[in-house]
């Protein structure tokens, strides 16, 4: 390691995110003060208006600095850590990737970090995390050497007292110096939070690494020995709890914020009109069933919607567009970026699908997949929820017949799909049960008329009711 006089500190800042993007909400730091960091390994997960995004940091080095507590939302270019690091190079630049997002542009994965010393203490404290401690995994295991059960953690001493076994007190060593070996910050949280000096643990990883385990068993051993006695006589009756407000807040941040915000804008500037139709599905079911009965990779019904959707738009381009409010233009596409609704943990997510026009049932069965995984997961990245021209909203997975759904600004239209179901129908001048669904059709009225409108969702339920029409596109 270099000298203390061969280093010098380097300022890390939030790097923009793209897509317009002016901020980000700390989620966990992935490093502390002290840590020795590789050049591109992240420090540092975020959430903006868009997706998770781990942020790895240019330089190599030693940590000296964090900005900002978990749960803390930062601005683009606000600090986010400093790092230590060697003489600079000869032309006085920082040495560093240049990267900013953890896959675009990293080639090489990241060092495993370790815990140094810094040659000298920060001058910015450690912030502590906030996040709520998340319930061990697994059960917990005895450390090899807990803190005596006498030694009760809330009122820790650098020198306690401890009675020896003829009655006399002795002096107990005191704790050792040098860095607790901890990596965890729960672990750190957990300790503090109880008042337990994790310098009197001896912990049972490797090479003496103290695990949350470690701690817990000593906190519930010194728990057993400050239970008081069983009370002699029943206990007063506890006062009643005070009454509560009838309210829960959840506040409008993040993904849920950004969605809010979205359509809002969109209710504001859109006007928009709604019409629908119910089709025969039944034969589009049946279509479904031959191909994937005739080997090879199975064909999603989304998929063919989407295959359904992109020829419609062909014929139909006035929807595949986008007003440009400034210039009082009506902007057209010559492709179709895809986006479909997905329901997720975090909220309502729009992944989209590049060049849908371009790929056969199988390339959007795969690709619906992938995405609709990375939104489950919350990894999507922001190129992966922007861009989109036109959307295609299966609302039937709730189990619902129709909807009014609201575009997804700043697109123009957006086709919805209810649940597929067996209904009475006329089929051939007879009565009969068939699968039905329902189409609507949500527009901006400014890019076209209600006959575009009705061409559209005409064309679209002729293909779902006969498949066989969708042979004049290929």
């Amino acid at each position: 390691m270099a000298h203390a006089s061969d280093m010098h500190s380097l300022e890390f800042r939030l790097p923009d995110l793209g897509e317009g993007l002016t901020g980000a909400e700390i989620v966990r730091w992935l490093v502390e003060v002290g840590d020795l960091v590789a050049v591109d390994q992240p420090v540092v997960e975020v959430e903006t208006a868009k997706a998770m995004v781990d942020v790895p940091c240019p330089y190599a080095g030693v940590v000296t600095a964090r900005f900002g507590e978990e749960g803390t939302e930062l601005p683009v270019g606000a600090p986010l850590i400093t790092v230590a690091v060697g003489a600079p190079p000869s032309d006085g630049g920082p040495e560093g990737s240049g990267n900013v997002l953890v896959g675009y542009g990293t080639s090489e994965a990241p060092a495993r970090r370790r815990r140094v010393r810094p040659a000298q203490p920060s001058a910015s404290p450690v912030q502590p995390p906030v996040n709520p401690i998340p319930p061990s995994a697994s059960p917990v295991q005895p450390p090899v050497n807990p803190i005596p059960p006498s030694a009760s953690p809330a009122q820790p001493s650098a020198n306690p007292a401890q009675p020896s076994a003829n009655g006399t007190a002795v002096t107990a060593p005191e704790a050792p110096e040098g860095p607790v070996p901890v990596i965890s910050p729960l672990v750190r949280r957990l300790a503090r939070e109880n008042g337990l000096d994790l310098r009197e643990l001896t912990g049972s990883g490797p090479d003496g690494l103290i695990l949350r385990a470690d701690v817990e068993y000593a906190l519930r051993a010194a728990a057993a020995q400050a239970r008081p006695a069983a009370p002699s006589r029943a206990p007063a009756a506890p006062a009643p709890a005070p009454a509560g407000t009838g309210e829960i807040r959840v506040p409008l941040k993040g993904v849920r914020g950004a969605v809010a915000d979205k359509l809002s804008r969109s209710r504001r500037e859109i006007p928009d009109a709604t019409c629908w139709v119910d089709a025969d599905a039944t034969e589009l079911m049946r279509a479904r069933t031959a191909m994937n009965a005739s080997g090879g990779p199975k064909i999603s019904l989304l998929a063919l919607l989407a295959r359904i959707c992109t020829a419609a738009l062909a014929r139909f381009p006035e929807l595949n567009s986008t007003v440009d409010q400034e210039a009082r233009e009506v902007v057209r596409f010559d492709h179709v970026h895809l986006g479909f609704a997905a329901q997720t943990g975090r909220g309502l997510v729009v992944p989209v699908v590049r060049d849908a026009h371009a790929r056969d049932a199988e390339s959007l069965t795969a690709e619906f997949a992938r995405l609709t995984e990375s939104a489950r997961t919350g990894s999507l990245t922001p190129g992966e929820l922007t861009g989109g021209t036109f959307t295609l909203n299966n609302y039937g997975v709730f189990g619902v017949d129709g909807s009014t759904p609201i575009i997804n600004h700043p697109e123009a239209a957006m086709l919805g799909v209810g649940r597929i179901v067996p209904k009475p129908w006329v089929y051939e001048g007879e009565l009969a049960v068939r699968q039905v669904v329902q189409l609507s059709l949500t527009f901006d009225h400014r890019v076209c008329d209600g006959g575009t409108a009705g061409g559209f969702l005409r064309y679209v339920a002729d293909c779902v009711e006969q498949p066989a029409v969708l042979l004049r596109t290929l």
